[in-house]
């Protein structure tokens, strides 16, 4: 997609030609900069199984 943007195939694309705009109130921040990942895929996780996506989230294990 990202080809096709540049290529100017596709408008409005976000980071192309429309810039991104961060949400104001993000329901999940995840800081890769400051948490392990296991972290923040937990916090992900736990919203996903709060909003009933997930019945449960699962236990997250290092790799």
């Amino acid at each position: 997609l990202y080809k096709r943007a540049r290529a100017g195939e596709i408008k409005g694309f976000t980071g192309i030609d429309d810039p991104y705009e961060p949400p104001l109130n993000p329901e999940v921040e995840c800081r890769t900069d400051q948490e392990e990942l296991q972290e923040s895929v937990a916090k992900v996780l736990s919203k996903l199984e709060e909003l009933g996506y997930l019945s449960k989230a699962l236990e997250v294990q290092s790799v």
